[in-house]
């Protein structure tokens, strides 16, 4: 690993649990009466997957723990969302994919847990389905756009393309068959997105745009999720986001929290001294800008968002999530 992050005093731990154990109640309590959260009005099901998965990074899950009654109703949402085409979400929003991919990733990570059986055959043909959309929805380069293949013109790019593997490896770990095939064209796409084999980064789809940090660390996410750990790009792509996120204090990004959302994964599995270096200086700049009402309000897609993706990271460590693990 040739990039380092100087290390810093140890994160509180007094601290970290109040601010997580807030967090985790300011969710809970801005769930709607449906079961769902959004962004101010927009993205449910894309919301609800991300701030579910907070929940069940506690350790909660669907029949214990302090917030299992959350997640129950959070996924009834998404169930109710599921089309008769696999579509988990309304093909009415213009970015459904990615609701349809955070969706099923929250619904791949509580299936393990389901103890009736008539709740885990009902989520099974969800998955299922899922899946069957999924791979329709993939475009003939192999990546995703904002919506299916069909409805976006064969237009892809490579956030969307993360959020559908990410959720598809989740299935496969549940039991849920994937075709093999929608994998292996998704890490070929990452590939032909990658500049000079990811040195410098990946960019926006194969059209170009030049290297972007936040899809870069997504991108080593979604390899070593699709299990690709020896994946001849990974140690470029490390290094190319060794460079440009390893300073924590960046402020000049709007997509500072995604990109550290995947960053943090990769981090977290590489473990040892990288982690923990990485580790204590990220954490301690998510306490400093967590609210006092147990939020976080950077970035400008809402609360709901930050918040979920920022408890996410600080609950890595719990091991609550299969999907997550080292």
């Amino acid at each position: 690993m040739s990039f380092s992050i100087q290390v810093e005093a140890q994160v509180n731990d007094d601290d970290l649990h109040s601010i997580i154990a807030k967090g985790l109640d300011w969710l809970a309590e801005n769930q709607s009466r449906r079961g769902g959260w959004d962004a101010n009005g927009m993205y449910p099901s894309a919301m609800t997957g991300m701030a579910g998965i907070a929940l069940l990074a506690e350790g909660s899950t669907a029949t214990q723990g302090k917030y299992a009654p959350n997640i129950r109703r959070a996924i009834d949402f998404l169930v109710k969302r599921s089309r008769q085409n696999g579509l988990i979400g309304d093909d009415k929003d213009d970015r459904y994919t990615y609701g349809h991919g955070f969706g099923l990733l929250f619904l791949s990570q509580v299936f393990g847990e389901e103890e009736d059986e008539a709740r885990r055959q009902e989520l099974m043909d969800v998955m299922s389905r899922a899946v069957t959309f999924c791979g329709q929805a993939q475009t003939k380069a192999g990546g995703w756009g904002y919506v299916s293949a069909k409805d976006g013109g064969d237009f892809d790019e490579g956030s969307t393309t993360i959020t559908q593997v990410q959720a598809l490896r989740g299935c496969r770990n549940a039991g849920i068959s994937v075709p093999k095939e929608i994998i292996d064209k998704a890490v070929k796409y990452i590939h032909r997105c990658s500049i000079r084999k990811g040195a410098d980064g990946v960019q926006y789809n194969t059209h170009g745009g030049g290297g972007r940090p936040p899809i870069s660390a997504a991108a080593v996410a979604c390899l070593f999720d699709a299990g690709e750990y020896d994946d001849v790009f990974v140690p470029n792509l490390l290094k190319y986001c060794g460079r440009t996120l390893g300073n924590i204090g960046n402020t000049n990004d709007g997509h500072w929290h995604y990109a550290h959302y995947y960053y943090a994964q990769v981090m977290y599995r590489q473990g040892g001294t990288i982690w923990n270096d990485y580790r204590s200086k990220l954490f301690k700049r998510l306490i400093a800008e967590a609210s006092g009402d147990g939020s976080w309000s950077q970035g400008y897609i809402g609360k709901v968002y930050t918040t979920s993706i920022n408890l996410t990271i600080l609950q890595l460590e719990k091991g609550a999530l299969p999907i997550y693990t080292r």
